[in-house]
């Protein structure tokens, strides 16, 4: 990505390494980019960033993307572009797949977005270009491109499956990243409905939320979702699959912070009062 935006916006661009700390390999690789930032004349800066315990893919990225945008921040920059390229995309879409995400999920990584927390545009131009076309340009440069460590702990499924997937010929890698890029189409036309739901559904109540329930079940699992955020909660698919299944039963229920319950025909959510000490 590095050396096709130098060509494309010759004296336009910055560049930005990360280092998570989590690979031994990591500091020389970004001094191995500074180098080449150097002979470009591109502007570099590498971060070293701390990841916090818990999901350590999760974590890392949190970190990464919130040093890269207070970098952009800082120097003004437009925008953030990553090289995420098809077999990225193919690999986070099995991934979701086998942990049973539902269609935000398997739209897998986004072409256009915005940088968690910001505003700040993030681009990924390269979802259409394979790792190894990828490799063969920067050969083709004269740089030697630097190959995935073998020597990762296998905790890391993304790792493990890149290690499966690079064995099963009878998986076309461009077809799959295809496929997200078709489901995230769907996607936007499923959040033009919600909205639509919401708009014309839910209302508010003095310090309550009150949902009429009038869409396929797809859209009230989106609307419930952000009903409880709106009330200041951070629920998960699963707990909130839970939770519609006991309002649709007519029983109460109560979830991140939440408390939902059956009102003739309408949902209604309100804070979860807060409970007594002493």
């Amino acid at each position: 990505m590095l050396l096709l935006a130098h060509a494309a916006l010759p004296g336009e661009i910055q560049a930005a390494t990360v280092d998570h700390g989590l690979r031994a390999e990591a500091a020389a690789e970004a001094d191995f980019v500074a180098r080449t930032c150097a002979e470009l004349g591109v502007p570099h800066v590498t971060f070293t960033v701390n990841v916090a315990s818990g999901n350590v893919q999760d974590e890392a990225r949190n970190a990464r993307y919130g040093a890269l945008a207070k970098w952009a921040a800082d120097r003004g920059l437009s925008a953030i572009a990553t090289a995420h390229h098809a077999d990225d995309q193919a690999e986070t879409m099995l991934m979701r797949l086998n942990r049973g995400s539902g269609l935000s999920g398997l739209t897998g990584i986004r072409a256009r977005t915005t940088v968690p927390g910001t505003q700040i545009p993030l681009l990924r131009p390269l979802l259409g270009w394979r790792r190894q076309d990828l490799g063969l340009l920067v050969e083709d440069a004269g740089i030697e491109a630097v190959q995935d460590p073998s020597n990762l702990d296998l905790k890391f499924d993304r790792v493990k499956l890149r290690q499966r997937l690079s064995g099963a010929d009878w998986i076309d890698t461009a077809a799959l990243a295809a496929s997200a890029s078709h489901l995230a189409d769907a996607e936007e036309a499923l959040e033009w409905c919600i909205m639509q739901e919401w708009e014309g559904c839910v209302r508010e109540d003095g310090e309550t939320l009150r949902y009429l329930p009038r869409a396929p079940r797809a859209i009230r699992l989106r609307v419930v979702a952000r009903l409880i955020a709106e009330i200041g909660g951070k629920p998960r698919g699963s707990a909130v699959a839970r939770l519609v299944d006991a309002l649709e039963n007519g029983e109460t229920a109560s979830l991140s912070g939440a408390v939902a319950r059956v009102d003739g025909e309408e949902w209604v959510f309100a804070p979860e009062p807060q409970r007594r000490t002493g």
